[in-house]
Protein backbone atom coordinates (compact mmCIF):
# COMPACT_ATOMS: atom_id res chain seq x y z
CA UNK A 1 0.00 0.00 0.00
CA UNK A 2 1.01 3.35 -0.34
CA UNK A 3 3.08 4.41 2.54
CA UNK A 4 1.42 8.13 2.52
CA UNK A 5 -1.94 6.92 3.20
CA UNK A 6 -0.94 6.52 6.75
CA UNK A 7 -0.08 10.08 6.98
CA UNK A 8 -3.48 11.02 6.45
CA UNK A 9 -5.98 12.55 9.22
CA UNK A 10 -9.22 11.45 10.08
CA UNK A 11 -11.83 13.63 7.73
CA UNK A 12 -13.88 15.86 10.25
CA UNK A 13 -16.91 14.05 9.94
CA UNK A 14 -15.50 10.79 10.44
CA UNK A 15 -13.83 12.61 13.93
CA UNK A 16 -17.49 14.25 14.72
CA UNK A 17 -18.90 10.70 14.24
CA UNK A 18 -16.76 9.17 17.05
CA UNK A 19 -17.67 12.61 19.33
CA UNK A 20 -21.24 11.76 19.16
CA UNK A 21 -20.20 7.43 19.57
CA UNK A 22 -22.50 6.56 22.39
CA UNK A 23 -24.73 9.78 22.79
CA UNK A 24 -28.35 9.62 22.69
CA UNK A 25 -30.07 13.09 21.64
CA UNK A 26 -32.93 14.07 23.10
CA UNK A 27 -36.22 12.38 21.52
CA UNK A 28 -38.46 14.58 22.04
CA UNK A 29 -36.20 16.62 19.30
CA UNK A 30 -36.37 16.26 15.68
CA UNK A 31 -32.36 16.34 14.43
CA UNK A 32 -31.45 19.73 12.84
CA UNK A 33 -27.54 19.25 11.08
CA UNK A 34 -25.60 22.78 10.92
CA UNK A 35 -22.79 20.41 10.50
CA UNK A 36 -21.45 19.65 6.79
CA UNK A 37 -21.50 22.35 4.05
CA UNK A 38 -24.04 20.98 1.72
CA UNK A 39 -26.13 22.73 -0.29
CA UNK A 40 -29.86 22.36 0.54
CA UNK A 41 -32.06 25.05 -1.27
CA UNK A 42 -33.34 23.27 -4.35
CA UNK A 43 -32.04 22.96 -7.80
CA UNK A 44 -33.38 25.49 -10.19
CA UNK A 45 -35.60 23.72 -13.31
CA UNK A 46 -33.93 24.92 -15.82
CA UNK A 47 -30.91 23.21 -14.80
CA UNK A 48 -32.53 19.79 -14.50
CA UNK A 49 -33.99 20.49 -17.94
CA UNK A 50 -30.99 20.78 -19.29
CA UNK A 51 -29.50 17.79 -17.75
CA UNK A 52 -32.43 15.70 -18.92
CA UNK A 53 -32.68 16.65 -22.56
CA UNK A 54 -29.05 16.05 -22.78
CA UNK A 55 -29.59 12.19 -22.08
CA UNK A 56 -30.40 10.79 -25.19
CA UNK A 57 -27.11 11.75 -27.35
CA UNK A 58 -24.74 12.46 -23.94
CA UNK A 59 -24.08 8.84 -22.96
CA UNK A 60 -23.03 7.30 -26.20
CA UNK A 61 -19.07 8.10 -26.75
CA UNK A 62 -16.07 9.07 -24.16
CA UNK A 63 -16.43 12.63 -23.03
CA UNK A 64 -12.87 14.75 -24.00
CA UNK A 65 -10.69 15.71 -20.58
CA UNK A 66 -10.47 19.27 -22.24
CA UNK A 67 -14.08 19.37 -22.18
CA UNK A 68 -16.48 20.40 -24.87
CA UNK A 69 -15.72 24.21 -26.63
CA UNK A 70 -19.05 25.25 -25.36
CA UNK A 71 -18.98 24.88 -22.07
CA UNK A 72 -15.25 26.30 -21.98
CA UNK A 73 -16.86 28.94 -23.76
CA UNK A 74 -19.39 29.50 -20.96
CA UNK A 75 -17.15 29.31 -18.25
CA UNK A 76 -14.99 32.26 -19.85
CA UNK A 77 -18.08 34.21 -20.70
CA UNK A 78 -18.90 33.96 -16.87
CA UNK A 79 -15.37 35.48 -16.00
CA UNK A 80 -16.00 38.27 -18.29
CA UNK A 81 -19.36 39.21 -16.84
CA UNK A 82 -18.24 38.26 -13.07
CA UNK A 83 -14.66 40.24 -13.11
CA UNK A 84 -14.18 41.75 -16.36
CA UNK A 85 -11.71 39.74 -17.79
CA UNK A 86 -10.75 38.03 -21.07
CA UNK A 87 -9.23 35.11 -20.49
CA UNK A 88 -9.00 31.95 -23.82
CA UNK A 89 -10.95 29.40 -23.07
CA UNK A 90 -8.77 26.97 -25.73
CA UNK A 91 -6.28 27.54 -23.42
CA UNK A 92 -6.52 29.12 -19.94
CA UNK A 93 -9.73 27.45 -18.89
CA UNK A 94 -10.53 23.89 -18.19
CA UNK A 95 -13.21 21.65 -16.79
CA UNK A 96 -13.16 19.78 -13.30
CA UNK A 97 -15.29 17.47 -11.71
CA UNK A 98 -16.02 19.77 -8.61
CA UNK A 99 -13.31 22.18 -7.25
CA UNK A 100 -12.54 19.53 -4.00
CA UNK A 101 -11.18 16.94 -6.89
CA UNK A 102 -9.87 20.23 -8.69
CA UNK A 103 -8.02 21.19 -5.33
CA UNK A 104 -6.42 17.40 -5.02
CA UNK A 105 -5.53 16.85 -8.68
CA UNK A 106 -3.79 20.47 -8.96
CA UNK A 107 -1.49 19.54 -6.30
CA UNK A 108 -0.35 16.06 -7.46
CA UNK A 109 0.50 18.57 -10.60
CA UNK A 110 2.19 20.91 -9.31
CA UNK A 111 4.45 19.23 -5.94
CA UNK A 112 7.89 18.27 -7.36
CA UNK A 113 8.48 15.55 -4.03
CA UNK A 114 11.71 14.93 -5.83
CA UNK A 115 13.47 18.54 -4.58
CA UNK A 116 14.12 18.41 -0.53
CA UNK A 117 11.44 20.16 1.59
CA UNK A 118 8.80 20.15 -0.94
CA UNK A 119 6.19 22.14 1.18
CA UNK A 120 2.48 23.39 0.38
CA UNK A 121 1.45 26.40 2.64
CA UNK A 122 -1.91 26.69 3.44
CA UNK A 123 -4.28 28.37 5.66
CA UNK A 124 -5.21 27.06 9.40
CA UNK A 125 -8.29 26.60 10.04
CA UNK A 126 -8.97 25.30 6.49
CA UNK A 127 -10.49 22.54 4.16
CA UNK A 128 -9.34 19.15 4.80
CA UNK A 129 -8.23 18.60 0.93
CA UNK A 130 -5.32 21.12 1.28
CA UNK A 131 -3.73 18.98 3.75
CA UNK A 132 -4.35 15.41 2.24
CA UNK A 133 -3.38 16.72 -1.33
CA UNK A 134 -0.36 17.71 -0.11
CA UNK A 135 0.82 14.77 2.03
CA UNK A 136 0.05 12.29 -0.81
CA UNK A 137 1.94 14.44 -3.25
CA UNK A 138 4.88 13.78 -1.33
CA UNK A 139 5.22 17.22 0.36
CA UNK A 140 4.88 19.21 3.98
CA UNK A 141 2.13 20.94 4.92
CA UNK A 142 3.03 24.26 6.20
CA UNK A 143 -0.01 25.91 8.27
CA UNK A 144 0.10 29.65 8.01
CA UNK A 145 -0.53 31.58 11.45
CA UNK A 146 -3.85 32.70 11.48
CA UNK A 147 -4.78 36.21 13.20
CA UNK A 148 -7.77 36.01 15.56
CA UNK A 149 -8.19 40.05 15.69
CA UNK A 150 -8.58 39.63 11.38
CA UNK A 151 -11.06 37.14 11.38
CA UNK A 152 -8.69 34.81 11.39
CA UNK A 153 -7.01 35.59 8.21
CA UNK A 154 -3.60 34.67 7.68
CA UNK A 155 -0.64 36.63 8.89
CA UNK A 156 1.77 36.06 5.72
CA UNK A 157 4.55 38.02 7.81
CA UNK A 158 4.96 35.05 10.58
CA UNK A 159 5.93 33.01 7.85
CA UNK A 160 9.51 32.18 7.84
CA UNK A 161 11.82 32.88 5.00
CA UNK A 162 12.83 29.78 5.22
CA UNK A 163 9.14 27.88 4.56
CA UNK A 164 8.70 30.42 1.51
CA UNK A 165 11.94 28.98 0.08
CA UNK A 166 10.77 25.40 0.21
CA UNK A 167 7.42 26.48 -1.12
CA UNK A 168 6.02 25.03 -3.89
CA UNK A 169 2.28 25.75 -3.73
CA UNK A 170 0.19 27.96 -1.81
CA UNK A 171 -3.36 27.56 -0.93
CA UNK A 172 -5.54 30.14 -0.45
CA UNK A 173 -9.39 30.41 0.28
CA UNK A 174 -11.57 33.43 -0.83
CA UNK A 175 -14.46 33.59 0.52
CA UNK A 176 -12.70 31.74 3.62
CA UNK A 177 -13.79 28.27 5.23
CA UNK A 178 -14.93 28.51 8.00
CA UNK A 179 -14.90 31.98 8.51
CA UNK A 180 -15.86 33.77 5.33
CA UNK A 181 -13.17 36.24 5.17
CA UNK A 182 -11.96 37.88 2.04
CA UNK A 183 -8.80 38.55 0.93
CA UNK A 184 -7.99 42.21 -0.20
CA UNK A 185 -6.46 43.55 -2.89
CA UNK A 186 -3.14 44.34 -0.92
CA UNK A 187 -3.25 41.04 0.47
CA UNK A 188 -2.77 39.82 -3.09
CA UNK A 189 -0.18 42.06 -3.98
CA UNK A 190 1.65 40.74 -0.88
CA UNK A 191 1.00 37.24 -1.94
CA UNK A 192 1.86 37.90 -5.65
CA UNK A 193 5.52 39.42 -5.12
CA UNK A 194 6.53 36.67 -2.61
CA UNK A 195 5.18 33.99 -5.31
CA UNK A 196 7.72 35.75 -8.01
CA UNK A 197 10.00 35.75 -5.42
CA UNK A 198 10.36 32.39 -4.63
CA UNK A 199 8.74 30.73 -7.64
CA UNK A 200 5.77 28.84 -6.18
CA UNK A 201 2.10 28.41 -7.65
CA UNK A 202 -0.72 30.27 -6.14
CA UNK A 203 -3.86 27.85 -6.00
CA UNK A 204 -7.03 30.31 -5.44
CA UNK A 205 -9.90 28.06 -4.30
CA UNK A 206 -13.01 30.56 -4.84
CA UNK A 207 -15.81 28.48 -4.90
CA UNK A 208 -17.63 30.67 -2.05
CA UNK A 209 -17.67 33.54 -4.35
CA UNK A 210 -21.12 33.71 -5.30
CA UNK A 211 -23.06 34.03 -1.55
CA UNK A 212 -22.17 37.17 -0.31
CA UNK A 213 -23.50 40.20 1.82
CA UNK A 214 -22.68 43.16 0.64
CA UNK A 215 -23.01 44.81 -2.76
CA UNK A 216 -19.88 44.57 -3.73
CA UNK A 217 -19.00 41.00 -4.78
CA UNK A 218 -15.70 38.96 -3.12
CA UNK A 219 -12.88 40.24 -5.22
CA UNK A 220 -11.58 36.82 -6.92
CA UNK A 221 -7.09 35.73 -7.10
CA UNK A 222 -7.57 36.60 -11.31
CA UNK A 223 -9.23 39.64 -11.04
CA UNK A 224 -6.47 40.60 -8.46
CA UNK A 225 -3.94 40.15 -10.83
CA UNK A 226 -5.20 41.49 -13.46
CA UNK A 227 -5.88 45.06 -11.36
CA UNK A 228 -2.25 44.74 -10.49
CA UNK A 229 -1.13 44.52 -14.35
CA UNK A 230 -0.79 40.86 -13.99
CA UNK A 231 -2.08 40.35 -17.50
CA UNK A 232 -0.45 36.54 -17.90
CA UNK A 233 -1.58 34.89 -14.54
CA UNK A 234 1.53 33.83 -14.11
CA UNK A 235 1.55 31.04 -11.12
CA UNK A 236 -1.98 31.43 -10.44
CA UNK A 237 -4.73 29.43 -10.63
CA UNK A 238 -8.22 30.13 -9.60
CA UNK A 239 -10.90 27.23 -9.23
CA UNK A 240 -14.59 27.79 -8.57
CA UNK A 241 -17.63 25.49 -9.06
CA UNK A 242 -21.22 25.19 -9.15
CA UNK A 243 -21.96 23.35 -6.21
CA UNK A 244 -22.79 26.46 -3.86
CA UNK A 245 -23.70 28.57 -6.97
CA UNK A 246 -26.44 26.91 -8.31
CA UNK A 247 -27.31 24.40 -5.75
CA UNK A 248 -25.68 21.36 -7.37
CA UNK A 249 -23.38 19.56 -5.61
CA UNK A 250 -24.11 16.08 -6.84
CA UNK A 251 -23.21 17.19 -10.64
CA UNK A 252 -19.44 17.52 -9.77
CA UNK A 253 -19.01 20.46 -12.43
CA UNK A 254 -16.14 23.19 -11.98
CA UNK A 255 -13.46 24.63 -13.75
CA UNK A 256 -9.91 26.18 -13.29
CA UNK A 257 -8.50 29.37 -14.72
CA UNK A 258 -5.48 30.87 -15.14
CA UNK A 259 -1.88 30.74 -15.98
CA UNK A 260 -1.59 28.90 -19.95
CA UNK A 261 1.43 26.90 -18.93
CA UNK A 262 0.10 25.74 -15.63
CA UNK A 263 -3.39 24.79 -17.73
CA UNK A 264 -1.57 22.99 -20.32
CA UNK A 265 0.30 20.73 -17.60
CA UNK A 266 -2.84 20.20 -15.57
CA UNK A 267 -4.90 18.69 -18.47
CA UNK A 268 -1.52 16.51 -19.45
CA UNK A 269 -1.95 15.22 -16.03
CA UNK A 270 -5.89 14.89 -15.83
CA UNK A 271 -5.62 12.69 -19.24
CA UNK A 272 -4.05 9.93 -17.30
CA UNK A 273 -6.15 10.61 -14.27
CA UNK A 274 -9.43 9.93 -15.91
CA UNK A 275 -10.93 13.04 -15.36
CA UNK A 276 -13.52 14.12 -17.98
CA UNK A 277 -16.76 15.51 -17.36
CA UNK A 278 -19.91 13.72 -18.28
CA UNK A 279 -21.67 15.56 -21.87
CA UNK A 280 -24.81 14.93 -20.10
CA UNK A 281 -23.27 17.15 -16.92
CA UNK A 282 -21.41 19.47 -19.57
CA UNK A 283 -24.92 20.63 -21.11
CA UNK A 284 -26.36 20.99 -17.58
CA UNK A 285 -23.04 23.17 -16.71
CA UNK A 286 -23.49 25.60 -20.00
CA UNK A 287 -26.86 26.34 -18.97
CA UNK A 288 -26.07 26.73 -15.14
CA UNK A 289 -22.86 29.16 -15.87
CA UNK A 290 -24.93 31.06 -18.35
CA UNK A 291 -27.53 31.95 -16.25
CA UNK A 292 -27.88 34.53 -13.28
CA UNK A 293 -30.89 34.73 -12.04
CA UNK A 294 -30.72 31.99 -9.84
CA UNK A 295 -27.71 32.90 -8.42
CA UNK A 296 -29.30 36.29 -7.22
CA UNK A 297 -32.35 34.48 -6.36
CA UNK A 298 -30.43 32.37 -4.29
CA UNK A 299 -27.98 34.85 -2.83
CA UNK A 300 -31.21 36.26 -1.33
CA UNK A 301 -31.94 33.28 0.54
CA UNK A 302 -29.37 33.10 2.21
CA UNK A 303 -29.08 36.82 2.78
CA UNK A 304 -32.47 36.85 4.59
CA UNK A 305 -31.90 33.69 6.18
CA UNK A 306 -28.39 35.09 7.65
CA UNK A 307 -30.38 38.07 8.35
CA UNK A 308 -32.88 36.32 10.55
CA UNK A 309 -30.10 33.94 12.56
CA UNK A 310 -27.37 35.70 13.30
CA UNK A 311 -28.53 38.29 15.63
CA UNK A 312 -30.40 35.54 17.75
CA UNK A 313 -27.31 33.56 17.94
CA UNK A 314 -25.19 36.66 18.63
CA UNK A 315 -27.32 37.19 22.11
CA UNK A 316 -25.34 34.19 23.41
CA UNK A 317 -22.34 33.72 21.24
CA UNK A 318 -19.45 35.43 19.67
CA UNK A 319 -20.58 35.34 16.37
CA UNK A 320 -20.85 38.10 13.44
CA UNK A 321 -22.06 38.38 10.06
CA UNK A 322 -19.43 37.11 7.71
CA UNK A 323 -18.18 39.04 4.15
CA UNK A 324 -19.27 35.91 2.21
CA UNK A 325 -20.03 32.09 2.38
CA UNK A 326 -22.54 30.15 4.14
CA UNK A 327 -20.60 29.61 7.23
CA UNK A 328 -21.14 30.68 10.88
CA UNK A 329 -17.96 30.99 12.93
CA UNK A 330 -18.99 31.26 16.20
CA UNK A 331 -16.76 31.25 19.94
CA UNK A 332 -18.31 28.80 22.54
CA UNK A 333 -19.44 30.41 25.47
CA UNK A 334 -17.29 30.79 28.55
CA UNK A 335 -19.63 28.18 30.69
CA UNK A 336 -17.28 25.64 28.22
CA UNK A 337 -14.10 27.04 28.82
CA UNK A 338 -13.02 26.73 25.15
CA UNK A 339 -13.89 23.01 24.61
CA UNK A 340 -15.71 23.08 21.11
CA UNK A 341 -15.91 19.42 21.22
CA UNK A 342 -17.48 19.19 24.81
CA UNK A 343 -19.55 22.19 23.57
CA UNK A 344 -20.69 20.28 20.07
CA UNK A 345 -21.27 16.82 22.07
CA UNK A 346 -23.90 18.53 24.71
CA UNK A 347 -25.78 20.31 21.96
CA UNK A 348 -26.25 17.39 20.57
CA UNK A 349 -26.84 15.52 23.17
CA UNK A 350 -29.26 17.82 24.64
CA UNK A 351 -30.84 19.81 21.97
CA UNK A 352 -29.64 17.16 19.11
CA UNK A 353 -28.38 20.62 17.03
CA UNK A 354 -25.36 19.00 14.72
CA UNK A 355 -22.30 21.65 14.96
CA UNK A 356 -18.57 20.68 13.53
CA UNK A 357 -15.85 21.92 16.41
CA UNK A 358 -13.56 24.19 14.93
CA UNK A 359 -10.50 22.87 16.14
CA UNK A 360 -11.65 19.51 13.91
CA UNK A 361 -11.02 22.57 10.82
CA UNK A 362 -7.31 23.34 12.31
CA UNK A 363 -4.06 21.63 13.60
CA UNK A 364 -2.04 22.38 16.14
CA UNK A 365 0.77 24.95 14.68
CA UNK A 366 2.71 27.52 16.46
CA UNK A 367 1.85 26.80 19.83
CA UNK A 368 -1.98 26.46 19.75
CA UNK A 369 -4.90 25.29 17.26
CA UNK A 370 -6.65 28.46 16.22
CA UNK A 371 -10.23 26.64 15.76
CA UNK A 372 -10.31 25.47 19.04
CA UNK A 373 -12.84 27.56 20.99
CA UNK A 374 -15.00 27.88 18.33
CA UNK A 375 -17.56 25.30 16.42
CA UNK A 376 -18.64 25.85 12.50
CA UNK A 377 -22.47 26.30 11.51
CA UNK A 378 -23.16 25.47 7.91
CA UNK A 379 -27.05 27.59 7.33
CA UNK A 380 -27.44 25.33 4.10
CA UNK A 381 -31.21 24.32 5.22
CA UNK A 382 -34.46 26.17 4.60
CA UNK A 383 -34.83 29.43 7.07
CA UNK A 384 -37.21 28.42 9.15
CA UNK A 385 -35.09 25.11 10.46
CA UNK A 386 -32.12 27.50 10.64
CA UNK A 387 -34.05 29.61 12.97
CA UNK A 388 -35.44 26.46 15.07
CA UNK A 389 -31.45 25.33 15.38
CA UNK A 390 -30.52 29.23 16.56
CA UNK A 391 -33.63 28.47 18.70
CA UNK A 392 -32.59 25.57 20.48
CA UNK A 393 -28.73 27.13 20.40
CA UNK A 394 -30.02 30.35 22.54
CA UNK A 395 -31.89 28.12 25.03
CA UNK A 396 -29.13 25.67 25.20
CA UNK A 397 -26.53 28.12 26.22
CA UNK A 398 -28.71 29.96 28.39
CA UNK A 399 -29.62 27.47 30.25
CA UNK A 400 -25.73 25.92 31.02
CA UNK A 401 -24.45 29.03 31.43
CA UNK A 402 -26.73 29.82 34.76
CA UNK A 403 -24.41 29.64 37.83
CA UNK A 404 -27.26 27.83 39.75
CA UNK A 405 -26.00 24.56 36.99
CA UNK A 406 -22.53 25.23 37.96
Amino acid sequence: MNPLLNRLQPYPFERLRQLFAGVTPNPALQAISLGIGEPRHATPDFIKQAMAGALDKGLAGYPATAGEPALRNACADWMQRRYGLAVDPATQVLPVLGSREALFSLTQTVVDSSRPGATVVCPNPFYQIYEGAALLAGATPYYAPSDAARNFGVDWDRVPETVWAQTQLLVVCSPGNPTGAVMPLAEWERLFALSDRYGFVIASDECYSEIYFREEPPLGGLEAAHRLGRTDFRNLIMLTSLSKRSNVPGMRSGFVAGDARLIKSFLLYRTYHGSAMSPVVQTASVAAWGDESHVVDNRHLYREKFAQVTPLLATVLDVALPDAGFYLWAGVPPAWNGDDQAFARDLFAQYNVTVLPGSYLAREAQGFNPGRGRVRMALVAQTAECLEAAQRIVQFVQFNSNPSRQ
